[in-house]
């Protein structure tokens, strides 16, 4: 058996890349909407009426990139923010009711194929592959990257 060579994760690499390229933009043709500007959307219908640090932490974005994710967001009319009213230096987003309508309508992040392979693993290899793809981030310094302009492919039209 042959040692396996760093140009052979690279091409896994890139392949993986392309495939969410390509689910990317299906997604965005298919909602108008970018992935991290519905990472984002989900992480406000998940956590409720939430703060832009929290948003951050939980989608893995700089708040700046988050902000400007809630800017678009908010010029859709899908989320509102508001000033909190005991501290009023934070500030609060939640979603609006066309943006719960959205939210609940959103098709999968990954295609439906990964999907069903995925659920059919047992947890322990779920486990073991997200360990494994977790380890290939730290191993690339990804942590210490702003995922969105990955995210991101094409500029859509508003």
């Amino acid at each position: 058996m042959q040692p396996v060579q760093s140009s052979q994760v690279i091409k896994a690499i890139r392949r993986i890349v392309r495939a969410i390229d390509l689910r990317s933009r299906e997604v965005s043709r298919t909602t108008g909407l970018t992935i991290p500007q519905i990472i984002v959307l989900q992480g406000v219908r998940d956590l409720g009426e939430v703060t832009t640090k929290a948003l951050s932490e939980n989608a893995d974005l700089s708040s700046a990139t988050v902000v400007t994710i809630l800017d678009k967001l908010e010029e859709k009319g899908l989320v509102e923010r508001y000033r909190s009213v005991s501290d009023r230096r934070i500030v609060h987003a939640k979603l609006t009711a066309k943006g719960r309508e959205t939210a609940s309508g959103l098709p999968g992040l990954l295609h439906e194929e990964f999907e069903k392979k995925f659920a059919g693993l047992e947890n322990d290899e779920r486990r073991q592959l997200v360990d494994a793809i977790e380890q290939i981030a730290e191993m690339m310094n990804a942590h210490k990257l702003d995922a969105a302009p990955i995210l991101m492919t094409g500029k859509l039209r508003d």
